[in-house]
Parts: structure tokens; C-alpha cells; sequence
């Protein structure tokens, strides 16, 4: 078959032609077949991002309009109404016809091979004229934050020690938490990429200070497996799938720092692996949209998805020649109101062999070769907040834990969860003010701490969120509890992972870009 650019242009050309050449009176049908079409469109480069935000937000509002309209008192009817019905229904099946045309065209030129004829196009050079070259493709966003803090109390309040969060100690204050940078997009039409760096990620202490370095956070590609891209493989350093909390990026939520009992099963929550996700093209498109919204979803981590990952952590190799296994589901309810309720559980398993130190006169612990047994369950359930929100989320299992007499790390039973309340208010000039307060436990262990030691957290937290516009937003937050400082190890005969009070407060500044 000889194809031209005039013929390509025109079968291009043909679905956005009817589309925008619609009447008023007639609204573009919104339904998940139409969304696909759209979607396909922009994955082939024929619609950018904003054209195919544009098309959807405009059907869903013309299908909204429709089903507002004033319908015919009961008993009576309308001929005018039922006449306008008629001639919609119409123009509909003739909009069908088009696009299964139009999808006809269209199939025909991807099936045409490579030809080294002159007056033959090739395969790849449709590819060309459908879409952009790759490196155009790939976004750039980003987000930094400063915090502050302030210990209150006694002044001689002993090693104090947050475990996702090296600034809540006796010997600092302020610094910058967080400084994020991601490039992300379709290289092709099967292939995603996502990579993430952090300029200030934690990589010690020196001098009683925690020193920064730049980090790897992510690198992973998702491969599609069809068109709509409901079936996809992630290869490569990725989040591990388990909890909601740990999947919200921290960039929307809205306490400073994960609850210790979600938390310690994946510190830094990412890891080297491999997973097979699924989820409905629909469903994918809502996961997406309860982060647009404002309502400070998890992101799109699937419907189902089950995989394998190294147990090691992020950014580091394998320790034990022994793998994690998981699987994880959740689903996003839309109801009628358009409140959003989402529900979700993750299991893993696997062997996990925590690093060891000498504990002063004390030899470092025995573990096994090969680690201890590392085996969690998780559950959730999220209101997310239009206005009021709610955040539940609990975890049990086993994992290893420092002997009493510290002298062994074998595998015993943990548990823990966190609540948390919020207020969502906007304002009419679009800014927001979401008040919050969270509840937290566990009883476990802290196994990416050297030792493995007995970790106790309960801890009470207010807070609020002032966002006056999108590119700026402030947390206030209130801390009070007690938890085990597992980096509490003294030479001698010290006392050694000692239980301590604490009352802080802290004071965050995020830029997103």
C-alpha cells in the first residue's frame, strides 16, 4: 500500500475534525470507550497532555449538563425533548462510524513493514509524524522542603532519635528534608520511564550532624503489555508495594514523616524488583485523579499487583541470596456523591539479615546466613477528604528483633498501625487550610537499625496544612509521645536503647515545581 503525508494527515485529521466540529447541541458521549480512544490518541502523540485533558474534562462536563436537564413532569412527555433524544442518538452513531472508519485507517498504516522504496513510507517513519521525538516526551517536576524544629521540655532529654527523620534531635534545627527531582514520560508507546534523585538524601553523621549526598531514589520502567496499558511489568528500583502511607509521596501528605509501624517494614520504602500491576484503564485514570484533585492520593500503583524485591532496602545489593515476595491489591470506590473511599491489603515474605555491631563489652549478635524470617500483613481503609478525610492503616506479622539479652536476632511478632483525622477547607480564591491530627502505635522491632532492637512507638500529633497557592505550602505540626531511640548503643556498660519522651515541634516550607 503506497501512504503519503496528505493521506496520513487526513486519517489523522479525520476524528478530530468530527470531534471538534460537534454542534453545541450535541455533547461528546463520555464513556470509557470514548476515554480509551482519547487516551490511545495521546499515547501515539496525535493529542498532547493538555489537548486530551481538554477533550475529557469537556465531556464529562457536556455528560453532567445532560443529566441535569429538566426532565418531563411524571405521566407526560415531551415531543420536542423527545425529538432532540432522537436526533442526538443519530448524530451519536454517526460519530461511531466515523471513528470505527477512522480506527480502520489507522489500523491499515500500523500494519504497513519497513520499505526502502522512496515512494513507500515505512513503519517508522508513520511513528514520526504520529508523535514527538522520545526526549520531548520526558517531564521534569520537582519538589524541595526546609523544615525547623524545636525539642521542648528538658533540654537534657537523651538521644533522641526519630527514625525517618534525622532533624528531630537534641543537636539540630533546621535544614532541608527533602530536595526532589524527577524526569518521567512515554519513551514509546510500551515504555515509561521514571527516574528520581534527592539532593539532600541522608547518608550518615559526622561532627553529631547528619551529612547529605546526592541519591538515587527511583529508576524503574513500566513495559505495557497492550494498548491501554492495563497490564504492565516495573523493572528496576522502585516503591515496594506494601501500605498505602508509604506509597502517598511525601510531597502530599500531610504529617512530616510515615507512621514508624508502616514504615519500618520498607525504610526509604524502595528497593530493587520486579512486579507485574494491573488495573482497568478507568481505574488507572482514578488514581491519577485523586492527586490532581488535591485529595493527596497514594498514585497508581495498581489494582493487583504481585512481584519480587531484594529485602535489602534502597540503594542496596542483596545480603542474603534470599528474596521478598509480594502482593498487593487496592481499589478506589467513586459513589454517587462523588465521595471517594478506597480500601486496600499487602502481604509479604521473605528473610531479612540485619547488619550487626559490637555493643561495648557485648559481641555483636548472632543472626543466621541467610536472616530471619520477615513476614508482614497490612490493611487500609481511606475516606479521602471532600471535605472531611480519614486515614486508617494496620500491620502485624514477624520480623527480626534483638534477643533481651542482646546476645542473638531471631524473628518475633510485631504489630501497630497509625489514624488520622483531617479537614479539607477551600477557600474561593482556591487556597486551602486542612487542619489534621494522628494517632500512632507499634511494637516491634526496628530491623534496618543496626542490631535489630526492640522498637515501642506511641505517639499523639496536631497539625495543619496552609496551601495559598499550588506552587507553595506550609505545615505546622505538634508532636507528643514516647518511642525507643534504636540508635541508642554507648560503649561500657551504659544502658543501651532506652525509652524517651519527647515533645517537639516543627515547622515545614514546600516548594513544588
Amino acid at each position: 500500500m503506497r501512504i503519503t503525508h496528505s493521506r496520513i494527515s487526513r486519517v489523522l485529521a479525520a476524528l478530530a475534525a468530527v470531534i471538534i466540529a460537534l454542534p453545541p447541541s450535541l455533547p461528546i458521549v463520555a464513556s470509557p470507550a470514548m476515554e480509551k480512544l482519547f487516551y490511545i490518541l495521546k499515547s501515539k502523540g496525535s493529542l498532547t497532555q493538555d489537548e486530551y485533558d481538554m477533550l475529557v474534562a469537556a465531556m464529562r462536563a457536556d455528560e453532567k449538563k445532560g443529566s441535569t436537564a429538566v426532565a418531563p413532569a411524571s405521566g407526560s412527555s415531551s415531543p420536542s425533548l423527545e425529538r432532540r433524544l432522537a436526533q442526538t442518538e443519530s448524530k451519536v452513531g454517526n460519530l461511531e462510524n466515523v471513528i470505527t472508519n477512522t480506527k480502520g485507517q489507522v489500523e491499515e498504516i500500523s500494519k504497513i513493514t519497513d520499505n526502502t522504496s522512496p515512494a513507500t513510507m515505512s513503519k517508522a517513519d508513520i511513528d514520526v509524524l504520529l508523535a514527538d521525538k522520545w526526549y520531548e516526551r520526558l517531564k521534569l517536576k520537582g519538589y524541595v522542603q526546609t523544615r525547623l524544629y524545636s525539642l521542648l521540655g528538658d533540654d537534657d532529654v537523651p538521644g533522641v532519635n526519630v527514625a525517618n527523620d534525622p532533624f528531630v534531635s537534641d543537636t539540630q534545627s533546621m535544614g532541608i528534608r527533602r530536595g526532589r527531582l524527577v524526569f518521567s514520560g512515554d519513551v514509546t508507546n510500551h515504555l515509561y520511564l521514571y527516574a528520581q534523585m534527592d539532593f539532600f538524601a541522608g547518608v550518615g553523621s559526622t561532627s553529631g550532624g547528619t551529612t547529605t549526598a546526592l541519591q538515587a531514589r527511583d529508576l524503574y520502567a513500566d513495559i505495557s503489555l497492550d494498548p491501554a496499558r492495563e497490564f504492565r511489568f516495573r523493572l528496576g528500583q522502585s516503591k515496594v508495594p506494601y501500605g498505602w502511607s508509604n506509597l502517598q509521596s511525601s510531597q502530599n501528605r500531610l504529617a512530616l514523616e510515615r507512621a514508624d509501624a508502616l514504615n519500618s517494614a520498607v525504610e526509604g520504602e524502595r528497593d530493587m524488583g520486579a512486579y507485574l500491576i494491573w488495573a482497568p484503564y478507568e481505574i488507572r485514570e482514578r488514581f491519577k485523579n485523586l492527586v490532581k484533585m488535591g485529595l493527596r492520593g497514594s498514585g497508581d500503583y495498581g489494582v493487583l499487583s504481585a512481584g519480587v524485591y531484594n529485602g535489602t532496602g534502597i540503594n542496596n545489593n542483596d545480603n542474603n541470596g534470599k528474596m521478598h515476595y509480594i502482593v498487593h491489591a487496592a481499589y478506589p470506590f467513586e459513589f454517587d456523591n462523588g465521595q471517594f473511599f478506597e480500601i486496600g491489603a499487602s502481604f509479604y515474605t521473605g528473610n531479612f539479615r540485619p547488619g550487626t555491631a559490637a555493643m561495648g563489652a557485648l559481641a555483636a549478635p548472632a543472626v543466621a546466613a541467610h536472616g530471619v524470617r520477615d513476614q508482614r500483613t497490612a490493611v487500609n481503609a481511606i475516606l479521602y477528604p471532600q471535605p472531611f478525610g480519614l486515614e486508617a492503616e494496620y500491620t502485624w506479622g514477624k520480623g527480626p528483633q534483638l534477643s533481651p539479652n542482646m546476645l542473638t536476632i531471631a524473628s518475633e511478632s510485631l504489630e501497630g498501625g497509625y489514624i488520622q483525622a483531617c479537614y479539607r477547607h477551600v477557600f474561593p480564591n482556591q487556597s486551602e487550610l486542612i487542619p489534621f491530627v494522628r494517632m500512632q502505635s507499634f511494637d516491634g522491632a526496628r530491623k534496618f537499625a543496626t542490631n535489630a532492637p526492640k522498637n515501642r512507638v506511641n505517639e499523639v500529633a496536631f497539625g495543619m496544612r496552609y496551601v495559598p497557592y499550588p506552587e507553595f505550602e506550609m505545615t505546622f505540626l505538634y508532636s507528643n509521645g514516647t518511642r525507643t531511640n534504636t540508635t541508642d548503643n554507648p560503649g561500657g556498660l551504659g544502658p543501651r536503647y532506652r525509652d524517651v519522651n519527647v515533645s517537639y515541634i516543627g515547622i515545614q516550607a514546600q516548594i513544588n515545581f
